[in-house]
């Protein structure tokens, strides 16, 4: 049961990487819309269901010029996918050297073709997504560290962007799941003392036909 708990989070996290790190294609949104969630009220269940809703009704044209409003802009986009911007104000910060240390103790580097920085909030559910196999103190000290001091102030950014549409259940779903891990990680206040020793390397896309 756990081994199937810990599949299903590296799912959604891969889910919510793939819904951050470009404007979803018709075959990620054909996926979500095809998806039927556990019939159990729940917070998650709710989000679920907005996302699957929202998906449903989605033009992909739009959501490029959704996305391209809301995470690039001209200049800047109206929400900072990015944690030096939230923890510091700033980008390319200490917050992101942090990371990079952090990355390279585990074992795993960028691939040639992603321009963006580690601190990336589709990068870090990569990550995540990838140490759901791995022990919980891992795992939480990797969430506690560079994904729970700053997470709800980017979802309330998305909730706050006067372009944001698609997205709003998307930010609402992510809040809801990172929330869950972060009680999570809160109540398992044990740590590994050990050196981060994992043998992968690289990131692997999400293929969205996999559920």
């Amino acid at each position: 049961m756990e081994n199937q708990q810990d599949t299903l989070r590296s799912d959604i996290y891969l889910l919510l990487s793939a819904l951050y790190r470009q404007s979803p294609s018709s075959e990620v949104l054909a996926f979500l819309a095809g998806l039927e969630p556990e019939s159990a009220a729940s917070d998650m269940q709710k989000a679920w269901l907005a996302l699957i809703e929202a998906a449903r009704n989605a033009n992909e044209e739009t959501l490029v010029d959704e996305y391209q409003e809301l995470f690039i802009g001209i200049g800047r986009g109206e929400v900072i996918p990015f944690a030096s911007w939230h923890r510091t104000g700033s980008l390319m910060e200490k917050p992101l050297a942090e990371i990079r240390r952090d990355l390279e103790l585990l074992g795993l580097e960028r691939e040639a073709e992603v321009k963006e920085p580690e601190d990336h909030i589709a990068a870090l559910c990569e990550v995540m997504a990838m140490l759901t196999q791995e022990e919980e103190g891992l795992q939480q000290a990797f969430f506690n560290k560079h994904i729970a001091p700053w997470f709800s102030l980017f979802t309330e950014q998305i909730l706050r962007a006067q372009h944001a549409a698609f997205y709003l259940p998307v930010a609402q779903f992510t809040q809801t799941f990172l929330t869950l891990e972060q009680v999570r990680f809160s109540e398992n206040t044990h740590s590994s003392k050990s050196k981060i020793k994992i043998d992968v390397k690289n990131v692997t896309e999400y293929d969205p036909t996999q559920p």
